[in-house]
C-alpha cells in the first residue's frame, strides 16, 4: 500500500518541472572572460610583445630570405632582378653544393649518436654506476669527472677549431703522441687527407659539445626517484639493462630535446668547420651549406643565391626537427595523456 499526500505529490511535481526546464535550458559557455584591465594588460605584456618581436626578428628576416633567394640581389646594391625558382634550381645542379648538403646531412646523423650515447654513458655512470649495494649513488669522485667533461663546453668553438687544427697538423701533438708510442706517422695531415678529415672534424665537435649534455642528462636522472633504481637492483638488473630500460625511457622528452638542439647545431657547424679547415677539406669532404653559402655571398657577391642555400638549409633543419618527432612518437613517445 502507498502512501501519499497533496502536498508530497505537489512537490514531486515542481522538481519535475524544474529538471525539465534545466535539461532544456543551454550549458554555460566556457573559456569566456571579461576584458578587464588586468586580463588585457596580461596579454599584451606575455603575449603580445613576445609575438610582435617573435615576427620582426624571426619572422620578417626570414620571409625577406625567401624574397632575396628569388632574385639576383649582389648583396651590395639596390638593384636587383626577380628571377623566380631559378636560384634553386641552380642550387640543384650544383655537384659542390650538393656534397655539401651530403656532408651536412652526416653530421646531422653521426653527431647527436655519438655525442648522446657518449654523455648517457658518463651521465649514468655519474648519477647511477657506483656500488652494487648500499645506497644508489655514482662513481667516487663525480663531482671531478662532471666538472673536467664539461669543460670544454666552455671554451668557444672558435677556439676548440683552433686548438685542433694544430694538434692535427703534421707536426702538432697528435703526432708527437702517435711517434712517441712507436707509431710512426710521417708527419700525416690528418685535416688534408680526405679519408681521416671529416672523422677528425666529427672528434672535434663531439669532444666540444659532450659536457653539456651529459650534464643535462645528469640533472634529468637525479629527477628519477631512488626507488626506481633499487627496484630494478632487486630484482637483478646490471647497469647497462637499468640505463636501457629504465633510464632511458624516464628520460625520453629529455633525450628528443637534445638530439633536436645537437641535430640543429651540426646542420650549420660553420664555426668549427671553418676553424679546422676554411677551405672546405681535401676535395671538399668537410665542407657544409654554411660553409659555402658563406663563401658565395662574401667572395662571389651573390647574396641571392646564397639566401636560396639559406632557405633550403633552413627547410632541412625543420624537416629534421619533424623526423625527430615522428619517430620519437611512433617508438613510444606519447604517453597516455597524448604528450610527447
Amino acid at each position: 500500500m502507498t502512501l501519499s499526500s497533496p502536498g508530497l505529490d505537489a512537490a514531486l511535481d515542481t522538481a519535475a518541472v524544474t529538471a525539465a526546464r534545466a535539461g532544456r535550458r543551454k550549458a554555460p559557455r566556457l573559456g569566456r572572460r571579461r576584458l578587464t584591465f588586468d586580463y588585457v594588460t596580461f596579454l599584451v605584456a606575455f603575449l603580445g610583445v613576445p609575438l610582435a618581436i617573435y615576427i620582426v626578428f624571426v619572422i620578417s628576416p626570414f620571409i625577406q630570405a625567401v624574397y632575396y633567394s628569388m632574385t639576383n640581389w649582389t648583396g651590395f646594391s639596390p638593384n636587383m632582378q626577380f628571377v623566380g625558382l631559378d636560384n634553386f634550381v641552380k642550387l640543384f645542379q650544383d655537384t659542390t653544393f650538393l656534397q655539401a648538403m651530403g656532408n651536412n646531412i652526416v653530421l646531422a646523423i653521426l653527431v647527436p649518436l655519438v655525442t648522446l650515447a657518449i654523455a648517457m654513458v658518463f651521465a649514468s655512470m655519474i648519477t647511477i654506476g657506483g656500488p652494487s649495494s648500499g645506497q644508489v649513488r655514482g662513481l667516487r669522485g663525480s663531482s671531478f669527472y662532471r666538472v673536467v667533461s664539461f669543460f670544454p663546453y666552455v671554451i668557444p668553438a672558435i677556439v676548440i677549431g683552433i686548438l685542433w687544427s694544430q694538434i692535427y697538423s703534421p707536426s702538432g701533438l697528435l703526432n708527437g703522441l702517435l711517434d712517441a708510442v712507436g707509431l710512426n706517422t710521417n708527419d700525416f695531415a690528418w685535416l688534408g687527407d680526405e679519408r681521416t678529415a671529416m672523422g677528425a672534424s666529427i672528434f672535434v665537435i663531439v669532444w666540444g659539445m659532450v659536457g653539456f649534455y651529459m650534464v643535462l642528462f645528469i640533472a634529468a636522472i637525479k629527477g628519477i626517484p631512488a626507488e626506481v633504481y633499487e627496484a630494478a637492483r632487486l630484482d637483478g638488473a646490471g647497469r647497462f639493462r637499468t640505463t636501457i630500460s629504465i633510464t632511458l625511457p624516464l628520460i625520453r622528452d629529455n633525450v628528443q630535446t637534445a638530439y633536436i638542439y645537437i641535430g640543429i647545431m651540426a646542420l650549420d657547424a660553420f664555426v668549427y668547420m671553418a676553424a679546422l679547415n676554411s677551405t672546405g677539406g681535401p676535395a671538399n669532404s668537410t665542407l657544409v651549406m654554411s660553409q659555402y653559402l658563406f663563401r658565395t655571398a662574401f667572395e662571389k657577391g651573390q647574396f641571392g643565391l646564397s639566401s636560396a642555400m639559406g632557405v633550403v638549409l633552413a627547410v632541412i633543419t625543420l624537416l629534421f626537427a619533424a623526423v625527430v618527432f615522428t619517430v620519437n612518437r611512433l617508438t613510444g613517445g606519447k604517453d597516455e595523456g597524448g604528450r610527447s
